[in-house]
Protein backbone atom coordinates (compact mmCIF):
# COMPACT_ATOMS: atom_id res chain seq x y z
CA UNK A 1 0.00 0.00 0.00
CA UNK A 2 1.50 3.33 -1.06
CA UNK A 3 0.98 6.83 0.26
CA UNK A 4 -1.48 7.75 -2.50
CA UNK A 5 -3.59 4.72 -1.62
CA UNK A 6 -3.24 5.28 2.11
CA UNK A 7 -4.88 8.70 2.08
CA UNK A 8 -7.70 7.84 -0.32
CA UNK A 9 -10.66 7.97 2.10
CA UNK A 10 -14.28 8.82 1.54
CA UNK A 11 -15.76 11.78 3.49
CA UNK A 12 -17.61 9.36 5.77
CA UNK A 13 -14.39 7.42 6.49
CA UNK A 14 -12.55 10.66 7.26
CA UNK A 15 -15.32 11.72 9.62
CA UNK A 16 -15.17 8.38 11.44
CA UNK A 17 -11.37 8.55 11.70
CA UNK A 18 -11.62 12.10 13.05
CA UNK A 19 -14.23 10.98 15.58
CA UNK A 20 -12.05 8.06 16.71
CA UNK A 21 -9.05 10.37 17.06
CA UNK A 22 -11.04 12.91 19.08
CA UNK A 23 -12.35 10.16 21.38
CA UNK A 24 -8.76 9.15 22.09
CA UNK A 25 -7.59 12.74 22.63
CA UNK A 26 -10.47 13.60 24.94
CA UNK A 27 -10.37 10.16 26.66
CA UNK A 28 -14.15 9.84 26.25
CA UNK A 29 -14.10 6.19 27.29
CA UNK A 30 -13.19 7.23 30.84
CA UNK A 31 -15.79 9.93 31.52
CA UNK A 32 -18.46 9.95 28.81
CA UNK A 33 -21.44 9.66 29.07
CA UNK A 34 -21.62 8.88 32.80
CA UNK A 35 -20.06 12.12 34.11
CA UNK A 36 -22.19 14.58 32.03
CA UNK A 37 -25.37 12.62 32.80
CA UNK A 38 -24.53 12.46 36.52
CA UNK A 39 -23.95 16.23 36.62
CA UNK A 40 -27.20 16.87 34.74
CA UNK A 41 -29.18 14.59 37.09
CA UNK A 42 -27.60 16.27 40.13
CA UNK A 43 -28.55 19.67 38.71
CA UNK A 44 -32.13 18.50 38.13
CA UNK A 45 -32.29 17.24 41.71
CA UNK A 46 -30.98 20.54 43.03
CA UNK A 47 -33.52 22.48 40.95
CA UNK A 48 -36.34 20.29 42.27
CA UNK A 49 -35.24 21.01 45.84
CA UNK A 50 -35.07 24.75 45.14
CA UNK A 51 -38.58 24.71 43.67
CA UNK A 52 -39.88 22.91 46.77
CA UNK A 53 -38.19 25.16 49.34
CA UNK A 54 -40.77 28.01 49.36
CA UNK A 55 -43.65 25.62 50.04
CA UNK A 56 -41.50 23.70 52.51
CA UNK A 57 -40.92 26.84 54.58
CA UNK A 58 -44.66 27.26 55.08
CA UNK A 59 -45.05 23.51 55.66
CA UNK A 60 -42.57 23.21 58.55
CA UNK A 61 -44.52 25.44 61.03
CA UNK A 62 -47.70 23.47 60.34
CA UNK A 63 -45.88 20.17 60.91
CA UNK A 64 -44.94 21.31 64.41
CA UNK A 65 -48.58 21.84 65.41
CA UNK A 66 -50.20 19.01 63.44
CA UNK A 67 -52.60 16.78 65.41
CA UNK A 68 -53.67 13.23 64.50
CA UNK A 69 -56.86 12.91 62.46
CA UNK A 70 -59.04 10.09 61.18
CA UNK A 71 -59.34 11.48 57.63
CA UNK A 72 -56.93 13.27 55.32
CA UNK A 73 -59.62 15.73 54.24
CA UNK A 74 -59.76 17.12 57.78
CA UNK A 75 -56.14 18.25 57.67
CA UNK A 76 -55.46 21.87 56.62
CA UNK A 77 -51.85 20.84 55.95
CA UNK A 78 -52.89 18.88 52.86
CA UNK A 79 -52.87 22.05 50.79
CA UNK A 80 -49.13 22.40 51.45
CA UNK A 81 -48.13 18.78 50.92
CA UNK A 82 -47.71 19.31 47.17
CA UNK A 83 -44.08 20.24 47.83
CA UNK A 84 -43.27 16.86 49.36
CA UNK A 85 -43.10 14.84 46.06
CA UNK A 86 -40.75 17.43 44.51
CA UNK A 87 -38.65 17.37 47.68
CA UNK A 88 -38.36 13.57 47.62
CA UNK A 89 -37.63 13.51 43.87
CA UNK A 90 -34.86 16.09 44.29
CA UNK A 91 -33.21 14.20 47.15
CA UNK A 92 -33.35 10.85 45.32
CA UNK A 93 -31.91 12.33 42.12
CA UNK A 94 -28.96 13.78 44.03
CA UNK A 95 -28.20 10.36 45.51
CA UNK A 96 -28.64 8.53 42.20
CA UNK A 97 -26.19 10.91 40.51
CA UNK A 98 -23.37 9.25 42.49
CA UNK A 99 -24.41 5.84 41.21
CA UNK A 100 -24.38 7.05 37.61
CA UNK A 101 -20.74 8.07 37.96
CA UNK A 102 -19.89 4.39 38.46
CA UNK A 103 -22.17 3.29 35.57
CA UNK A 104 -24.51 1.44 37.90
CA UNK A 105 -27.38 -0.27 36.09
CA UNK A 106 -29.56 0.02 39.19
CA UNK A 107 -28.92 3.76 39.50
CA UNK A 108 -29.73 4.18 35.80
CA UNK A 109 -33.08 2.39 36.19
CA UNK A 110 -34.03 4.37 39.31
CA UNK A 111 -32.95 7.65 37.73
CA UNK A 112 -35.02 6.90 34.65
CA UNK A 113 -38.08 6.20 36.81
CA UNK A 114 -37.61 9.23 39.08
CA UNK A 115 -36.92 11.54 36.12
CA UNK A 116 -40.19 10.39 34.54
CA UNK A 117 -41.98 11.14 37.83
CA UNK A 118 -40.32 14.57 37.94
CA UNK A 119 -41.46 15.26 34.38
CA UNK A 120 -45.02 14.24 35.30
CA UNK A 121 -44.96 16.59 38.30
CA UNK A 122 -43.77 19.46 36.11
CA UNK A 123 -46.53 18.80 33.56
CA UNK A 124 -49.10 18.61 36.35
CA UNK A 125 -48.26 22.08 37.67
CA UNK A 126 -47.21 23.55 34.31
CA UNK A 127 -46.23 27.22 34.36
CA UNK A 128 -44.38 29.43 31.91
CA UNK A 129 -41.51 29.69 34.39
CA UNK A 130 -41.08 25.89 34.26
CA UNK A 131 -40.55 25.59 30.49
CA UNK A 132 -36.74 25.51 30.77
CA UNK A 133 -36.84 22.92 33.54
CA UNK A 134 -39.37 20.90 31.53
CA UNK A 135 -37.04 20.81 28.50
CA UNK A 136 -34.04 20.03 30.73
CA UNK A 137 -35.88 17.11 32.33
CA UNK A 138 -36.90 15.78 28.91
CA UNK A 139 -33.31 15.96 27.62
CA UNK A 140 -32.09 13.96 30.63
CA UNK A 141 -34.69 11.26 29.95
CA UNK A 142 -33.63 11.16 26.31
CA UNK A 143 -29.95 10.91 27.26
CA UNK A 144 -30.63 8.08 29.70
CA UNK A 145 -32.43 6.12 26.98
CA UNK A 146 -29.80 6.78 24.29
CA UNK A 147 -26.83 5.79 26.48
CA UNK A 148 -28.54 2.94 28.34
CA UNK A 149 -25.92 0.41 27.20
CA UNK A 150 -23.18 2.35 28.98
CA UNK A 151 -24.76 1.64 32.38
CA UNK A 152 -24.34 -2.10 32.84
CA UNK A 153 -22.45 -2.52 36.10
CA UNK A 154 -24.11 -4.40 38.92
CA UNK A 155 -22.35 -3.97 42.26
CA UNK A 156 -22.96 -4.65 45.92
CA UNK A 157 -22.37 -0.96 46.69
CA UNK A 158 -25.15 0.16 44.34
CA UNK A 159 -27.48 -2.52 45.70
CA UNK A 160 -26.76 -1.47 49.28
CA UNK A 161 -27.41 2.19 48.41
CA UNK A 162 -30.73 1.26 46.80
CA UNK A 163 -31.74 -0.90 49.78
CA UNK A 164 -30.88 1.82 52.31
CA UNK A 165 -32.66 4.56 50.35
CA UNK A 166 -35.78 2.46 49.79
CA UNK A 167 -36.10 1.43 53.43
CA UNK A 168 -35.56 4.99 54.70
CA UNK A 169 -38.20 6.41 52.33
CA UNK A 170 -40.70 3.67 53.19
CA UNK A 171 -40.12 4.08 56.92
CA UNK A 172 -40.58 7.87 56.65
CA UNK A 173 -43.82 7.36 54.71
CA UNK A 174 -45.12 4.82 57.26
CA UNK A 175 -44.25 6.93 60.33
CA UNK A 176 -45.65 10.16 58.92
CA UNK A 177 -48.85 8.52 57.67
CA UNK A 178 -49.43 6.65 60.92
CA UNK A 179 -49.08 9.83 62.93
CA UNK A 180 -51.25 11.93 60.60
CA UNK A 181 -54.03 9.30 60.61
CA UNK A 182 -53.51 8.48 64.29
CA UNK A 183 -57.15 9.12 65.24
CA UNK A 184 -58.22 6.34 62.89
CA UNK A 185 -56.45 3.66 64.97
CA UNK A 186 -57.47 1.90 68.15
CA UNK A 187 -55.88 2.89 70.46
CA UNK A 188 -55.08 6.23 68.85
CA UNK A 189 -51.53 6.99 67.77
CA UNK A 190 -50.74 10.29 69.47
CA UNK A 191 -46.93 10.41 69.37
CA UNK A 192 -44.14 9.83 66.88
CA UNK A 193 -42.77 7.05 69.10
CA UNK A 194 -46.00 5.10 68.74
CA UNK A 195 -46.05 5.83 65.00
CA UNK A 196 -42.48 4.50 64.62
CA UNK A 197 -43.36 1.36 66.58
CA UNK A 198 -46.47 0.69 64.49
CA UNK A 199 -44.58 1.37 61.23
CA UNK A 200 -41.77 -1.09 62.04
CA UNK A 201 -44.17 -3.81 63.23
CA UNK A 202 -46.33 -3.43 60.11
CA UNK A 203 -43.42 -3.22 57.63
CA UNK A 204 -41.93 -6.41 59.05
CA UNK A 205 -45.37 -8.11 58.72
CA UNK A 206 -45.20 -9.16 62.42
CA UNK A 207 -48.50 -7.47 63.35
CA UNK A 208 -48.90 -7.88 67.13
CA UNK A 209 -52.46 -6.53 66.96
CA UNK A 210 -52.07 -4.06 69.85
CA UNK A 211 -52.76 -1.17 67.45
CA UNK A 212 -55.59 -1.78 64.95
CA UNK A 213 -56.76 0.49 62.08
CA UNK A 214 -60.46 1.40 62.36
CA UNK A 215 -61.21 4.17 59.83
CA UNK A 216 -61.29 3.39 56.06
CA UNK A 217 -58.35 5.75 55.41
CA UNK A 218 -56.24 4.05 58.08
CA UNK A 219 -57.00 0.59 56.70
CA UNK A 220 -56.09 1.56 53.14
CA UNK A 221 -52.93 3.16 54.48
CA UNK A 222 -51.93 -0.04 56.32
CA UNK A 223 -52.57 -2.07 53.15
CA UNK A 224 -50.19 0.23 51.25
CA UNK A 225 -47.50 -0.20 53.94
CA UNK A 226 -47.75 -4.00 53.81
CA UNK A 227 -47.58 -4.16 50.01
CA UNK A 228 -44.72 -1.65 49.79
CA UNK A 229 -42.89 -3.30 52.68
CA UNK A 230 -42.89 -6.75 51.08
CA UNK A 231 -41.87 -5.28 47.72
CA UNK A 232 -39.09 -3.09 49.10
CA UNK A 233 -37.59 -5.79 51.30
CA UNK A 234 -37.66 -8.41 48.54
CA UNK A 235 -36.14 -6.01 46.02
CA UNK A 236 -33.52 -4.77 48.47
CA UNK A 237 -32.38 -8.28 49.33
CA UNK A 238 -32.11 -9.20 45.65
CA UNK A 239 -30.23 -5.97 44.89
CA UNK A 240 -27.58 -6.80 47.50
CA UNK A 241 -27.42 -10.60 47.34
CA UNK A 242 -27.78 -11.20 43.58
CA UNK A 243 -24.53 -9.36 42.59
CA UNK A 244 -22.67 -11.35 45.25
CA UNK A 245 -24.09 -14.66 44.02
CA UNK A 246 -23.56 -13.78 40.35
CA UNK A 247 -19.96 -12.78 40.94
CA UNK A 248 -19.26 -15.95 42.88
CA UNK A 249 -20.99 -18.16 40.30
CA UNK A 250 -19.13 -16.50 37.44
CA UNK A 251 -15.80 -17.04 39.16
CA UNK A 252 -16.62 -20.68 39.89
CA UNK A 253 -18.32 -21.69 36.64
CA UNK A 254 -16.23 -19.66 34.21
CA UNK A 255 -13.07 -20.55 36.08
CA UNK A 256 -13.77 -24.26 35.75
CA UNK A 257 -14.88 -23.82 32.17
CA UNK A 258 -11.68 -22.10 31.01
CA UNK A 259 -9.13 -24.00 33.05
CA UNK A 260 -8.41 -26.49 30.24
CA UNK A 261 -7.31 -23.88 27.68
CA UNK A 262 -3.79 -24.15 26.22
CA UNK A 263 -1.78 -22.86 23.24
CA UNK A 264 -3.87 -19.69 23.19
CA UNK A 265 -3.50 -15.96 23.84
CA UNK A 266 -4.86 -14.43 27.02
CA UNK A 267 -6.12 -11.02 25.91
CA UNK A 268 -6.98 -8.59 28.72
CA UNK A 269 -9.10 -5.61 27.70
CA UNK A 270 -12.48 -4.48 26.40
CA UNK A 271 -11.61 -1.37 24.40
CA UNK A 272 -11.60 -0.87 20.64
CA UNK A 273 -7.91 -1.80 20.34
CA UNK A 274 -8.51 -5.07 22.22
CA UNK A 275 -11.54 -5.88 20.08
CA UNK A 276 -9.63 -5.32 16.83
CA UNK A 277 -6.70 -7.40 18.11
CA UNK A 278 -9.07 -10.22 19.04
CA UNK A 279 -10.64 -10.21 15.56
CA UNK A 280 -7.25 -10.09 13.83
CA UNK A 281 -6.00 -13.09 15.82
CA UNK A 282 -9.18 -15.06 15.18
CA UNK A 283 -8.82 -14.40 11.43
CA UNK A 284 -5.47 -16.20 11.73
CA UNK A 285 -7.29 -19.12 13.40
CA UNK A 286 -5.53 -18.50 16.71
CA UNK A 287 -7.25 -19.28 19.99
CA UNK A 288 -7.95 -16.20 22.10
CA UNK A 289 -9.41 -16.00 25.58
CA UNK A 290 -10.55 -12.49 26.60
CA UNK A 291 -10.37 -11.68 30.31
CA UNK A 292 -12.56 -8.80 31.50
CA UNK A 293 -13.61 -7.60 34.99
CA UNK A 294 -17.27 -7.64 33.91
CA UNK A 295 -19.32 -9.04 31.07
CA UNK A 296 -19.10 -6.59 28.12
CA UNK A 297 -22.34 -4.92 27.12
CA UNK A 298 -23.05 -5.33 24.29
CA UNK A 299 -21.24 -8.67 23.98
CA UNK A 300 -18.81 -8.42 21.04
CA UNK A 301 -17.31 -11.92 21.18
CA UNK A 302 -18.60 -15.48 21.59
CA UNK A 303 -19.47 -16.46 25.15
CA UNK A 304 -17.01 -19.36 25.08
CA UNK A 305 -14.09 -16.95 24.46
CA UNK A 306 -14.92 -14.79 27.51
CA UNK A 307 -13.59 -15.19 31.04
CA UNK A 308 -14.95 -12.79 33.69
CA UNK A 309 -12.58 -11.99 36.56
CA UNK A 310 -10.03 -9.56 37.95
CA UNK A 311 -7.01 -9.78 35.59
CA UNK A 312 -4.65 -8.50 38.31
CA UNK A 313 -5.43 -11.57 40.44
CA UNK A 314 -2.88 -14.37 39.86
CA UNK A 315 -5.57 -16.99 40.46
CA UNK A 316 -7.71 -15.54 37.66
CA UNK A 317 -4.77 -15.60 35.24
CA UNK A 318 -4.04 -19.18 36.28
CA UNK A 319 -7.63 -20.22 35.64
CA UNK A 320 -7.48 -18.50 32.25
CA UNK A 321 -4.62 -20.83 31.35
CA UNK A 322 -1.86 -18.20 31.41
CA UNK A 323 0.74 -20.87 32.33
CA UNK A 324 -0.07 -22.74 29.11
CA UNK A 325 -0.68 -19.70 26.89
CA UNK A 326 1.38 -18.43 23.98
CA UNK A 327 1.16 -14.91 25.37
CA UNK A 328 -0.52 -12.55 27.81
CA UNK A 329 -1.70 -9.31 26.17
CA UNK A 330 -2.46 -6.44 28.58
CA UNK A 331 -4.51 -4.08 26.42
CA UNK A 332 -6.44 -2.04 29.00
CA UNK A 333 -6.87 1.73 28.60
CA UNK A 334 -5.02 2.44 31.85
CA UNK A 335 -1.23 2.14 31.55
CA UNK A 336 -0.84 1.48 35.28
CA UNK A 337 -3.29 -1.43 35.10
CA UNK A 338 -1.36 -2.90 32.17
CA UNK A 339 1.91 -2.57 34.10
CA UNK A 340 0.38 -4.30 37.13
CA UNK A 341 -0.94 -7.15 34.95
CA UNK A 342 2.51 -7.66 33.42
CA UNK A 343 4.13 -7.66 36.87
CA UNK A 344 1.63 -10.28 38.01
CA UNK A 345 2.39 -12.42 34.95
CA UNK A 346 6.14 -12.09 35.55
CA UNK A 347 5.77 -13.09 39.20
CA UNK A 348 3.87 -16.18 38.04
CA UNK A 349 6.73 -16.94 35.59
CA UNK A 350 4.36 -17.11 32.62
CA UNK A 351 6.33 -18.86 29.84
CA UNK A 352 4.62 -17.11 26.91
CA UNK A 353 5.13 -13.63 25.52
CA UNK A 354 3.97 -10.61 27.49
CA UNK A 355 2.61 -7.67 25.53
CA UNK A 356 1.42 -4.36 26.97
CA UNK A 357 -0.42 -1.40 25.47
CA UNK A 358 0.79 2.06 26.47
CA UNK A 359 -1.26 5.15 25.70
CA UNK A 360 1.03 7.79 27.20
CA UNK A 361 4.53 7.93 25.74
CA UNK A 362 5.89 9.15 29.09
CA UNK A 363 5.09 5.74 30.60
CA UNK A 364 7.23 3.79 28.10
CA UNK A 365 10.34 3.66 30.28
CA UNK A 366 8.45 2.63 33.40
CA UNK A 367 6.65 -0.10 31.52
CA UNK A 368 9.96 -1.44 30.17
CA UNK A 369 11.12 -1.86 33.77
CA UNK A 370 8.42 -4.50 34.31
CA UNK A 371 10.33 -6.83 31.95
CA UNK A 372 7.56 -6.89 29.35
CA UNK A 373 8.58 -8.58 26.10
CA UNK A 374 6.81 -6.18 23.77
CA UNK A 375 5.25 -2.74 24.16
CA UNK A 376 2.59 -1.51 21.74
CA UNK A 377 2.54 2.29 21.55
CA UNK A 378 -0.05 3.33 18.93
CA UNK A 379 1.40 6.85 18.70
CA UNK A 380 4.94 5.57 17.95
CA UNK A 381 3.83 2.74 15.66
CA UNK A 382 1.45 5.01 13.77
CA UNK A 383 4.18 7.60 13.22
CA UNK A 384 6.60 4.98 11.91
CA UNK A 385 4.07 3.59 9.45
CA UNK A 386 3.16 7.07 8.29
CA UNK A 387 6.79 7.95 7.56
CA UNK A 388 7.29 4.69 5.66
CA UNK A 389 4.21 5.36 3.54
CA UNK A 390 5.32 8.94 2.78
CA UNK A 391 8.71 7.62 1.69
CA UNK A 392 7.00 5.32 -0.77
CA UNK A 393 7.76 2.13 1.13
CA UNK A 394 5.17 -0.63 1.12
CA UNK A 395 3.72 -2.07 4.29
CA UNK A 396 0.91 -4.45 5.13
CA UNK A 397 -1.16 -4.54 8.30
CA UNK A 398 -1.00 -8.35 8.37
CA UNK A 399 2.78 -8.25 8.25
CA UNK A 400 2.85 -5.97 11.28
CA UNK A 401 0.78 -8.43 13.31
CA UNK A 402 2.88 -11.35 12.08
CA UNK A 403 5.98 -9.71 13.56
CA UNK A 404 4.20 -9.39 16.91
CA UNK A 405 2.48 -12.76 17.23
CA UNK A 406 3.78 -16.22 16.48
CA UNK A 407 1.69 -18.61 14.42
CA UNK A 408 0.52 -20.51 17.52
CA UNK A 409 -1.83 -23.43 17.52
CA UNK A 410 -4.83 -23.70 15.29
CA UNK A 411 -8.37 -23.94 16.62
Amino acid sequence: MRATELFHFSPWQRLRRWGTRMRAVLRLDRWFPQIPLALAVAALGALSLLHALPALKSLIPELSVITPSSSLTDLPIMSELGAVPALVVGAVLLIMAFGLVFRSRLSWALTLMISAISLALLLHRYQHLSIAMLIFNGLILLGLLIFRRHFSRSSVAAGTLFAFLSIVLLLSYAVFGSYVLGAGFSPQIKSLDSALYFAVVTMSTVGYGDIVPKSPEARYFVISIIILGITVFATSISAVVVPLINGRMQRLLLGEKKSDWSDHYVLIGDNLFAQNTYRALRRRHLRVLVVAPARPEPLWLPEEDLFVGDPTDPEILRRAGAMRALGVLALRNDDSENAFIILTAKEMAVPGKTVALVGNQRHLQRLRQTGVDLIIAPEVLGGQLLVESLMGEEFHGDAVLDTIFSTGAKV
